[in-house]
């Protein structure tokens, strides 16, 4: 009587499921893509990387990251950037902010791609929905176009008889600021309040031409769309706003620790050190269309009365008391 024999073969499951596990010994490349500069970025940057650290992701040991920095020279160069990642063939992209987010995007539909930040990803195209990204793109928005509206209306409290308000909006970053514009423009006139639209370039001679500018157009106070690039410039922006006595409200509190007047925003180190999440649920087999991209979940408002003393400015009780931290 002939005699069968099985032979079971054993096989790990990473080879038969290699989606699901790491691969064990592997170094992970992952680009890293900002409009900005190194200095103006990087306390975000840290934040970053000690999340990843706490999640076991420890740059030469298991990670390498490839960093990229625009430094202010508008989304032609961040196109150039992004391209360049991809030819490094990294195994992720996180991308600061919706230009560099469009650029990641315009240059791989294959490698995942990470937001920590953006402003409406959705309308822009780099998802299907923010349930169901659909696609190579997932991470956090930072609701830019809808806190825009939240910040004339305290600028309306916070300065008596506002009528005219100067926003500047970054040269090269239409992708950017247009839908924060078209955002703001009913706003405006819902609080009526004459916006002032001012384009300015990103060096010290633009932001200071456009400064002058907006003391031209007779504007009570100013804010600034949320972007990259003033993020960068905010020291320089804060001593503008100084120097012309304008009142100014900004999107996020590093402007406020800089010396502005007042900020309001998405808790920007937050958003990265959630972004680190995400990284590591890629890096383990999870794929970019089937993570929900999240929305901010904590924001902060902001006043520095060394600031409102600088300028004459009495902040009314009533807006002080809203505030979650009162810069002394």
């Amino acid at each position: 009587m002939r005699k069968i024999i099985f032979i079971v073969l054993t096989l790990p499951l990473a080879f038969i499921h290699p989606a699901n596990a790491q691969q064990p010994g592997k170094i992970y490349r992952i680009g890293f893509l900002d409009p900005s500069t190194v200095s103006g970025s990087a306390a975000l940057v840290d934040a970053f990387r000690q999340e990843l650290g706490k999640l076991g992701w420890i740059e030469g040991k298991n990670i390498a990251i490839e960093y990229r920095f625009a430094e202010g020279k508008g989304d032609e160069r961040q196109r150039e950037l992004a391209a360049e990642l991809v030819r490094l063939n990294v195994d992720l992209i996180v991308v600061s902010g919706q230009s560099s987010a469009v650029a990641a995007k315009k240059a791989t539909a294959t490698i995942p791609i990470v937001t920590a930040t953006s402003i409406d990803p959705a309308a822009s195209g780099l998802i299907a929905s923010l349930a169901r990204p659909g696609g190579n793109v997932t991470g956090l928005t930072g609701l830019g176009s809808e806190l825009g509206t939240k910040r004339l209306e305290i600028l309306k409290e916070a300065v008596p008889k506002l009528a005219r308000v100067g926003i500047l909006w970054l040269s090269g970053s239409v992708v950017v600021s247009e839908p924060q514009l078209k955002e703001l423009r009913p706003a405006g006139l819902a609080l009526k309040l004459k916006l002032e639209e001012i384009e300015t370039e990103r060096n010290a001679k633009g932001l200071e031409n456009a400064f002058q500018t907006a003391k031209q157009k007779q504007v009570g106070a100013i804010t600034t769309t949320a972007t990259r690039g003033f993020f960068a410039d905010r020291r320089r922006i804060v001593e503008l706003a100084g120097k012309h006595q304008l009142p100014a409200i900004y999107f996020s509190r590093e402007f406020a620790d800089e010396g502005g007047l007042m900020s309001y925003g998405a808790d920007n180190v937050d958003l990265y050190q959630r972004a680190a999440h995400y990284v590591d649920k890629i890096l383990k087999g999870a794929k970019p269309a089937d993570l929900p991209v999240q929305q901010a979940t904590k924001f902060e408002f902001v006043v520095n009365l060394k600031a409102a003393k600088q300028i004459n400015l009495t902040i009314p009780v009533r807006v002080l008391e809203r505030a979650n931290r009162v810069i002394k």
